[in-house]
């Protein structure tokens, strides 16, 4: 059981802590301090739901069906390309964290309807956490154990990535700092889509 958990656990970590669209994601709300935990825990069901999802059978499913995979990869790629025109024009802007603030926080819901968006129209998450972690599962001893881990790895990775970016965030407020990394999030959200369409 233990080798199954510890499996999930490094198959997870070696692939979420690839900076992609959702780890920018979350990076940015942590560091505006924008319902940033609700985010993370956002992120941490859901994966644990696509892995298991994965393990117990979505896998084989979404392998032998291209039709869903494709829906999935040209409105991630829409969605994306949105998201990183926002993030570039925000870096344009003359701004800091404190004037973002100034500004006003979204809402809780519209910050969880962008994060499952990033988190579910990224088809990146399928063929990692569904069909890569959840074939890998499928094989294991105890597969229960295996999503159990592969599910800690996410707890610790987006508890960190929330909590130690929001603790660094009065550090990280300069204008300058603020427009490299919406400058970062728009670069990152582009090349993924970019990936999505001529991939």
């Amino acid at each position: 059981m233990w080798q199954s958990y510890l499996n999930g656990m490094l198959v997870a970590f070696g692939l979420i802590m690839a900076i992609g669209a959702q780890n920018a994601f979350v990076l940015a709300q942590s560091l505006r301090r924008e319902h940033h935990l609700p985010v993370a825990a956002l992120c941490i069901v859901c994966d644990a739901i696509l892995v298991a999802a994965g393990v117990f059978g979505l896998a084989t499913v979404l392998a032998h069906n291209p039709t869903l995979l494709a829906i999935a990869r040209w409105g991630g790629a829409v969605f994306l390309l949105w998201y990183g025109a926002k993030a570039l024009r925000s870096a344009c802007a003359k701004q800091s964290l404190q004037h973002q603030e100034g500004q006003g926080m979204r809402s809780r819901k519209a910050v969880l309807l962008s994060a499952l968006a990033v988190t579910l129209l990224n088809p990146h998450v399928y063929l990692d956490t569904v069909l890569l972690i959840g074939s890998l599962g499928a094989q294991q001893p105890v597969p229960g154990a295996y999503v159990a881990g592969a599910a800690s790895a996410s707890m610790v990775w987006f508890s960190s990535l929330a909590i130690g970016a929001a603790w660094l965030a009065p550090w990280l407020a300069r204008p300058a700092t603020w427009r490299m990394l919406d400058l970062m999030v728009a670069v990152m959200m582009f090349a993924v889509a970019a990936q999505l369409i001529f991939n």
